[in-house]
């Protein structure tokens, strides 16, 4: 059973509505608790705390043993923080699941001229469960261009770096010297489309010819992640 299945019986089994645990979690409507029962978008760990609170819960009832759902945002204070957070107030919990952890840097601005790892661009950190012998990073997403595919503004998506992705996968791209865009990716010959997925109207397709246009893939977008901040 997955997370947001546990989280949609536990809800129904108090009698709670969505809209009820959306208040209890602090969002404004019922849309994110549905999003994450129907298994579209993965709550953070202090969201998941939340919710499982509100269900009168622990989080290591929700999590069982699919601890790839447990992602931490750590960024005013470091990886500190989050280890002192699960030392102090979920270890038995993080034990009970034995929980691999991994440091990746959360990305605030990428732009051409610096590589994608160097210090100008790192805001912070967090942890994944994500290993593989894989290179991942973070970004924190700003504005509105991919909130129908429930990825909103504060939310931190996590990247897989790889150089290319399948058609209609999302991104994060390069587009010549301008900063990193995340948008799904539709390549035709050298023609690549950058869709929004977005409620707002004015998000557009952009099209690009690559004989006129430098388009770098710089990762696939692997987890989002809602924050609560």
């Amino acid at each position: 059973m997955t997370i947001g299945e546990k989280i949609k019986n536990n809800r129904k089994r108090i009698g709670m509505t969505q809209e009820e645990l959306a208040k209890q979690v602090g969002y404004t409507g019922k849309s994110m608790i549905s999003r994450i029962e129907n298994g579209k978008n993965k709550p953070s760990y202090e969201a998941l705390s939340k919710i499982a609170r509100a269900l009168d819960m622990s989080p290591a009832d929700l999590l069982g043993d699919d601890a790839s759902m447990l992602e931490l945002s750590v960024v005013d204070n470091g990886l500190a923080k989050a280890y002192d957070m699960l030392r102090e107030k979920d270890k038995s919990d993080i034990e009970r699941i034995g929980l691999p952890m991994t440091r990746i840097p959360i990305l605030g601005r990428i732009s051409a001229g610096l590589p994608l790892f160097a210090e100008q661009n790192i805001e912070g950190y967090t942890l994944t469960t994500r290993n593989g012998g894989n290179e991942y990073f973070a970004l924190r997403v700003v504005g509105d261009s991919m909130t129908a595919a429930g990825i909103n503004p504060g939310n931190i998506i996590i990247v897989r770096r790889q150089n290319s992705v399948e058609d209609g996968e999302i991104a994060v791209v390069m587009v010549e010297d301008e900063d990193a865009t995340v948008k799904r990716f539709h390549r035709a010959g050298t023609i690549v489309t950058l869709s929004p997925q977005s409620y707002n109207p004015k998000h557009l397709p952009q099209l690009y010819d690559l004989r006129k246009t430098r388009i770098r893939v710089l990762g696939k977008v692997v987890d989002n992640i809602i924050s609560f901040e």
